[in-house]
């Protein structure tokens, strides 16, 4: 009978666990949060794989592209919502998983207790990044990947510029790129913060002041504009229409070049008095093309793993070297 109780436990323990040791630790400590986060990346993905098998098959019935299949995703209600909450993941993941990973721990006195067993500070916190970063990097590109089939087809039927946030954050290699930094951004933060609720508010505010103000102003300046001329009464070529405007002159013959408002006068004569006075002919655009899109994201993916890393090894030497 001893010997039977004694060895049934093992080979339960040993047929049903994955993973053993510090990463099981992690995971059952965490379990809340994986499952939350893993719940709500596949039903987006599965909401994502709905729309647009009827996107589709609503321009099949129009006769799309040979016919004009008017604004399908105006007002899509359906749209707005998956955009809205793979806009919300990055505060998601920095402020409830990042914030408090090791913050929670030092608060509550789980690091002091696991360091003391049989496990190094730098195993632990090996852990629990990359749990976190796993997390992220998993929900980042299984979404991003599907955002990026269903619109890049069809972006023609949407409204949003692919300069917009919503659409150049959320497809290619920006998104993952974007929860792996936010989510280290929190984990340092909570680090240095030391308390949970503290590192978590520091972090919604790092994040919202990230990606509402500074990111808007660093994805445009990561393409190389070019300038295009053409005459003061015509049109600019349909191969603008997915071209992103980032200034716009009137210029002489010389290449002089004037504000757009240089003649904005009262009155027509006054206006064509204005233009003749200043021999403008032209019509001057600056602007970013579409075919940029590819490198200006795989720029920014970049700079945030970059930043990630930084902010990775902060927190390990941080860590390993100040008393939990």
């Amino acid at each position: 009978m001893s010997t039977t109780l004694t060895e049934k436990p093992s080979e339960i323990s040993s047929g049903r666990r994955l993973l053993r040791g510090m990463p099981w630790l992690v995971v059952r400590q965490h379990r809340v949060a994986l499952a939350c986060i893993l719940g709500l990346t596949l039903l987006t993905a599965l909401w994502i794989l709905y729309e647009r098998n009827e996107l589709v098959q609503l321009l099949d019935a129009k006769g799309w592209p040979e016919k004009d299949a008017g604004q399908p995703m105006d007002n899509n209600r359906s749209y707005n919502y998956i955009t809205n909450i793979i806009n919300g993941l990055p505060l998601i993941l920095a402020v409830f998983i990042g914030a408090p990973l090791i913050a929670g721990d030092q608060e509550n006195g789980t690091a002091q207790l696991v360091t003391t067993q049989s496990v190094t500070r730098r195993q632990w916190l090996i852990a629990k990044l990359g749990l976190a970063y796993g997390l992220a990097l998993i929900s980042g590109v299984v979404l991003s990947a599907l955002f990026t089939w269903w619109w890049k087809p069809y972006r023609s039927v949407f409204l949003s510029e692919w300069t917009d946030g919503v659409i150049f954050d959320n497809t290619g290699p920006v998104l993952p790129a974007f929860l792996l930094f936010l989510t280290a951004a929190g984990t340092t933060i909570g680090a240095l913060v030391r308390r949970m609720l503290p590192a978590m508010v520091g972090t919604f505010l790092f994040t919202a002041i990230t990606t509402l103000f500074v990111w808007d102003e660093v994805r445009v300046r990561l393409g190389s504009p070019k300038m295009f001329t053409y005459p003061l009464d015509a049109e600019p070529p349909a191969r603008f229409d997915e071209a992103y405007e980032v200034d716009r002159w009137v210029g002489s013959a010389d290449g002089t070049l004037y504000g757009w408002g240089t003649c904005a006068e009262a009155t027509e004569k006054a206006q064509n008095a204005c233009i003749k006075d200043h021999g403008i002919v032209n019509n001057v655009i600056e602007y970013l093309d579409f075919g940029q899109m590819a490198s200006m994201q795989w720029t920014a993916a970049g700079l945030l793993l970059a930043g990630a890393a930084l902010l990775t090894a902060f927190t390990l030497w941080r860590v390993s070297r100040r008393p939990l």
